[in-house]
């Protein structure tokens, strides 16, 4: 068997495309994309975010973010907010062509286009280390992604970030059950 070495990096798969929302110092919405991020305990989700983001800037003051999941059908406003950052680009959400409305739960705002969206308080977070965590305080998904009252993935349409091309893939086919194909091996 051979296997090409890529070396120390970090790259897995899957990894999300997170668009962590937050609300700046004058109340105006803004969001980041970043792919170095998920759940690190029952009620928590952690990110290694480096300080110099405006995001991060802003999730220190207001102690409050949303995450919501990136699609398909959002592809290029989802990029852009990565590339594009508000320290340079004040009107960068409005430009990406989102919407938002405030959470009801956080200080932060939701955005209308993406249908999964995570409502967080900040918890800590450690400059050093670059690793910022949330507690999650709700889950909500806009109805449009349901079918029969479930979440339906072919609606959401979630994208993941490939390290190797920098490229994005959707996610959806569905390939098994979790905790349920693999007691046939029991």
């Amino acid at each position: 068997m051979m296997r090409k070495s890529f070396g120390v990096k970090p790259f897995t798969y899957p990894q999300p495309v997170l668009i962590i929302a937050s609300y700046d110092e004058d109340g105006n919405p803004d969001a980041m994309n970043a792919a170095w991020g998920g759940i690190s305990d029952n009620k928590e989700i952690s990110m290694c975010l480096t300080a110099r983001h405006k995001t991060v800037q802003n999730i220190l003051k207001r102690k409050a973010f949303t995450i919501s999941m990136g699609d398909a059908d959002h592809v290029t406003a989802c990029d852009y907010v990565g590339i594009v950052s508000a320290n340079d680009e004040k009107d960068k959400l409005k430009k990406s062509g989102f919407t938002t409305d405030k959470s009801e739960l956080v200080d932060a705002p939701i955005i209308n286009e993406l249908a999964v969206c995570v409502e967080c308080r900040l918890v800590s977070y450690d400059e050093n280390t670059r690793r910022l965590v949330g507690e999650i305080v709700n889950v909500s998904v806009d109805e449009r992604a349901l079918t029969d009252g479930k979440v339906d993935v072919a609606k959401v349409k979630p994208i993941t970030f490939d390290p190797f091309n920098n490229t994005y893939h959707v996610i959806g086919e569905k390939v098994g059950n979790a905790f349920s194909d693999g007691a046939r091996l029991k």
